[in-house]
C-alpha cells in the first residue's frame, strides 16, 4: 500500500527535490554576487573619498598658483607702465615732445598735477592780472581739476615713484631701478607659479588614476549586482514551480487522505448493526409493523422458525428504539 500511494507523486517529488537542490546553489551563487558588489563598493568609496581629498588639495594648489600668476601680471605691468614713464620722460630730456594719446597716466597725472599748481599760484600771487584773465584761467583750473580727477583713479595702482619733472635725470634712474624691480618681483612669482604646478603635475596623475579605478570599481560593483538581480529573478521563477509542485502534492495528499476516508467510513457503515444506525433500525421497525416480518439477508422469515406461541411473546418483549455506540 505505501509504494501504490507514493508512486503517482513520486515523479513530482524527485523533481522538487531537485529543485530545491538547485535553488540553494542559486541561492548561494546570488549571495557571492552580493558579496562581491558590496566589497567593490567598499572599494569604489574609498577610493571615491581618496579622489574626492586629493581633488581639493589640487584646488587648493591651483588656487594658490592663480593667485601667484595674478601677482606675476600685477608686477608685469608696472614693470610696463615704469617703462612707459621711463621713455616719456627720457624723450621729454631730449626736447621731444609725446602725443597726449600716448603719454602714461602717471605722466599725464603728473603734468596735470604740476599745471593746477602754477595756475593756483598765479592766480593768488600775480596782482596785474584782469577780471577776463583771471576767470579765464579759473576755467581753465576747473577743468584741469576735473581732468586729475578722473585720472587719479585710474593712475593710482601704478604711481610707483614720485616723479619730479624738474629732476628729470633723478626721476629716469629712479624709474630704472624701479621697473627692473618690478621685473625681478615678476620673475619671482612666475617661478613660484610653475614650482606650484610641478607639485600639482603628479597629483593630477593620480587624480586621473583614481578616478579610473573607481569607475573600474563602479563597473565591477554594477556588475556583480545585474548577476545577483539575474540569480533573483531566476530563483522567483523556480519558487513558483516549486509551489507549484508543493499545491499538486497537496492536492494529490487530500485526494488520498480523501479516499482512505470515504473508504473507511464505507467500511464502517457496511459493519454497522441496526441498533447502532438509527435510520436502518427505524426502517427495521417501520417494515416490521406494516408486514409483521422483516427478511434479513435470506428468503425465511420470522414467521418459518418460530412458534405461534412465541410470536406474541417477542412481540410484547420486543422494545424498539435506538442504542448509540457498539455493545461489549
Amino acid at each position: 500500500m505505501p509504494d501504490e500511494e507514493a508512486g503517482p507523486d513520486e515523479d513530482l517529488r524527485t523533481r522538487l527535490h531537485a529543485m530545491e537542490t538547485r535553488i540553494r546553489r542559486m541561492r548561494e551563487q546570488r549571495n557571492g554576487h552580493n558579496e562581491n558588489a558590496r566589497r567593490a563598493a567598499d572599494s569604489r568609496n574609498s577610493v571615491q573619498e581618496q579622489s574626492r581629498e586629493l581633488r581639493e588639495r589640487i584646488k587648493e594648489h591651483l588656487d594658490e598658483q592663480k593667485e601667484v600668476r595674478v601677482r606675476a601680471k600685477v608686477h608685469q605691468a608696472k614693470r610696463d607702465e615704469i617703462q612707459s614713464q621711463m621713455r616719456e620722460l627720457i624723450t621729454q630730456r631730449r626736447g621731444k615732445r609725446s602725443g597726449e594719446g600716448t603719454k602714461s597716466l602717471v605722466i599725464q597725472l603728473s603734468e596735470t598735477l604740476g599745471e593746477i599748481d602754477r595756475i593756483e599760484n598765479r592766480i593768488m600771487t600775480d596782482g596785474s592780472l584782469t577780471l577776463d584773465k583771471e576767470n579765464a584761467m579759473l576755467k581753465k583750473l576747473k577743468l584741469l581739476i576735473a581732468k586729475r580727477d578722473e585720472l587719479m583713479p585710474a593712475a593710482e595702482e601704478f604711481q610707483i615713484i614720485e616723479i619730479d619733472l624738474g629732476d628729470m635725470e633723478g626721476s629716469i634712474q629712479l624709474l630704472k631701478a624701479e621697473a627692473d624691480s618690478q621685473h625681478k618681483a615678476m620673475l619671482d612669482a612666475n617661478k613660484e607659479a610653475d614650482e606650484i604646478w610641478d607639485e600639482v603635475k603628479p597629483m593630477l596623475e593620480e587624480r586621473d588614476f583614481l578616478r579610473a579605478e573607481g569607475d573600474r570599481l563602479h563597473n565591477a560593483f554594477t556588475s556583480s549586482r545585474e548577476a545577483a538581480d539575474n540569480v533573483h529573478s531566476e530563483i522567483k521563477i523556480l519558487l513558483d514551480q516549486v509551489n507549484e509542485i508543493r499545491d499538486d502534492l497537496k492536492a494529490q495528499r487530500e485526494e488520498r487522505e480523501r479516499l482512505i476516508r470515504d473508504h473507511n467510513q464505507f467500511v464502517r457503515d457496511a459493519l454497522r448493526t441496526p441498533d447502532e444506525d438509527e435510520d436502518l433500525a427505524s426502517s427495521l421497525a417501520d417494515e416490521l409493523l406494516e408486514k409483521g416480518s422483516i427478511t434479513l439477508g435470506g428468503t425465511r422469515t420470522d414467521t418459518d422458525s418460530v412458534p405461534e406461541s412465541n410470536k406474541k411473546e417477542r412481540k410484547k418483549s420486543r422494545r424498539l428504539g435506538t442504542t448509540r455506540g457498539k455493545r461489549d
